[in-house]
């Protein structure tokens, strides 16, 4: 039976590690996938832990300056006078080597479990992955607050939704740009949705955390998508909402790997499950056109003076419309 990725990643390390001071890499292959090759190394005379990702073949890789970078760990390409190309993800002195080691063997089921054998295809889904964890440590390496854990439900209930329209699962998962930092969550056709999640059974009160998020300039229509919800026995954990849609995802791997990778983005890790304990049922669910009725306070009704803002809005105080999710997407011009 093979070894666990993370197990054999940390023998091939342990195997690797020595007090030779000679310059250069010491590698051992751990997968395969195509004319990719994954291997354990590490990089002398510093004696960092590595993950490779040689390529066999063509292959275009990005600019050094292009490639992930953050506290922990960097991403570099090695220079090479064959044929091959080649990426290492390597462990910073000040790096948590569990963690490393956590990420490093995320990375390799990534690439092995992908349907596509294409370098192009374990390139993307590399660096892909790499810029999703990230994304996560930005966030901090523990689970997610109450609050956090809130927003992430409101916006997988309302991937969800979009998941039951005639949108592709692909496409519907390109467009989740929340967890990528992006200005709102969602941004499908040429317009976007912001999604606020409320427990309060009288009320709707959403904060708002910049001038852009609830301006309109960029991209039209914005909508404003609330979720109300409660807690009961009989609803859902954060954990079984995940379960649910990498369900629905099974059959197209593509779509799951870049789901998984922007749960890894939001926060969100499987090993943390243990603490998504509370049921959320949804009570309603509302949709608002940001237009120049709309509360909200953007750069072109500010003073110039104003840098930056956060703020709240009553939603509850503006009118309910019966505006329809296949309506709202249609108004996107995502169909």
């Amino acid at each position: 039976m093979a070894q666990p990725i993370d197990v054999a990643l940390t023998a091939a390390w342990r195997a690797l590690s020595t007090l030779d001071e000679t310059c250069g890499w010491r590698s051992i292959a751990i997968a395969e996938k195509g004319n990719c090759t994954l291997l354990a190394g590490r990089l002398f005379p510093s004696n960092e832990e590595a993950l490779l990702l040689t390529f066999d073949g063509n292959v275009s890789l990005p600019l050094s300056s292009q490639l992930p970078d953050a506290q922990g760990f960097k991403v570099m390409q090695i220079p090479s006078k064959s044929l091959t190309a080649s990426l290492a993800l390597v462990r910073q002195s000040h790096g948590h080597l569990e963690f490393f080691t956590r990420m490093a063997s995320d990375v390799v089921n990534t690439i092995v479990n992908n349907e596509s054998c294409s370098n192009d295809v374990n390139l993307h889904l590399f660096l892909g992955r790499i810029r999703a964890w990230q994304a996560f440590m930005k966030k901090g390496h523990d689970s997610l607050t109450t609050e956090a854990e809130l927003g992430l439900v409101g916006e997988l209930e309302f991937l969800d939704q979009l998941l039951s329209t005639s949108l592709l699962p692909y496409t519907v998962l390109q467009g989740w740009v929340g967890p990528l930092d992006g200005i709102q969550d969602f941004e499908l056709g040429h317009g976007a949705i912001e999604v606020k999640s409320t427990l309060a059974h009288q009320g709707f009160t959403a904060k708002i955390f910049s001038l852009d998020q609830l301006d309109d300039a960029n991209r039209q229509p914005l909508f404003v998508c609330g979720c109300r919800f409660a807690i009961h026995s009989t609803g859902l954990t954060l954990v079984e909402r995940i379960k649910d849609i990498r369900l629905k995802l099974s059959t197209d791997l593509t779509a799951i790997a870049l789901f998984e990778s922007l749960l890894i983005a939001a926060g969100y890790l499987d090993a943390h499950a243990e603490c998504y304990t509370r049921q959320f049922i949804v009570r309603d669910t509302y949709f608002w056109l940001v237009d120049e009725q709309f509360p909200r306070l953007i750069t072109s009704n500010v003073s110039l003076r104003v840098r930056r803002a956060e703020y709240e809005i009553d939603l509850s105080s503006l009118q309910k419309n019966q505006t329809t999710i296949n309506e709202v997407i249609k108004m996107l011009g995502a169909v």
